[in-house]
């Protein structure tokens, strides 16, 4: 079951992977259900993987269907009702300007309580600076246009404050750079020098972990692209996003999770320290006063 979660997103999420681990107790296939609601296939995988909601009436019926346990119908239903609630996340005031692929991600980022990531040339978004985000948002995108650029970059800068600082639940970061993302001079010397500086007071920050790989240590972690798993309370599943030319692909089977994870291991084994990776932040600094 998984627990209360903060957006609406997250809630059919949640109920949809309960209807497919009760669809698996009772050995059943989705064409199965559908013969038995009456109704299209795609309706049962919509509803199981959050992408549209779930009547009351094919709740209830799923219900009897699965003859759900009391105490477990009881729980069922309090998400289901959680999934009718006619809420807003904060970042629905920028719906013009960011994807459904990027809302998703955001509703992910919002209801996790850690992060695990790898970015191999760009340091993460909830560590930029505002000059850093507005120099790299909308590079090999030129129908962006200012208005757009300025919204993309207020987001970065909410996403931060949400999940950093102004919160009583701050997100749990374990990050893995490459000494390349410390080196790659982004928005102009000022703006980079800024940067590593605003690095080196995040390190010292109690829920970010900050970890880079050195140029020595270079085969470890250039043949893999920047991705991110995220981690829920309760016990809602984890979920990944990839990062490629063709955007962010999420990912949620248990195979590619337990692929990421070892990717994730491996490249932080590799990594300096803590302390080690701040000793580099501040050399690198220092050579570009």
């Amino acid at each position: 079951m998984a627990t209360r979660t903060s957006t609406l997103l997250m809630s059919r999420i949640g109920l949809g992977r309960a209807l497919r681990r009760l669809r698996d107790d009772n050995d059943m296939t989705i064409a199965e259900v559908a013969a038995k609601l009456r109704c299209d296939e795609s309706l049962i995988s919509r509803i199981e993987t959050g992408k549209r909601p779930c009547s009351h009436i094919h709740f209830s019926r799923l219900m009897t269907l699965y003859e759900a346990p009391e105490p477990e119908r009881e729980k069922l239903a309090q998400l289901h009702a959680e999934t009718r609630e006619r809420r807003q996340p904060w970042w629905s005031q920028y719906s013009d300007i960011i994807s459904a692929n990027y809302e998703r991600f955001l509703a992910f980022e919002d209801a996790a309580e850690r992060v695990l990531e790898f970015q191999f040339g760009l340091l993460p978004g909830l560590l930029q600076t505002e000059g850093y985000a507005r120099a790299v948002t909308g590079v090999g995108f030129d129908s962006l246009g200012p208005d757009q650029v300025d919204g993309l970059v207020e987001v970065r800068m909410v996403r931060q404050r949400k999940r950093l600082h102004d919160t009583t639940r701050p997100l749990v970061c374990m990050y893995v750079v490459t000494q390349a993302a410390l080196e790659f001079q982004v928005g102009g010397r000022e703006v980079h020098r800024q940067q590593l500086g605003h690095l080196l007071e995040l390190s010292d920050h109690e829920r970010v972990a900050i970890q880079v790989i050195p140029y020595e240590k270079g085969e470890e972690g250039c043949q893999i692209g920047g991705f991110m798993i995220f981690e829920f309370p309760g016990d809602m599943p984890e979920v990944a996003f990839g990062e490629s030319v063709a955007g962010n692909a999420v990912l949620d089977d248990p195979r590619d999770l337990r692929r990421m994870r070892r990717l994730h291991r491996g490249l932080t084994a590799v990594a300096l320290s803590e302390s080690d990776t701040k000793s580099l932040i501040m050399r690198t600094r220092d050579r570009r006063n």
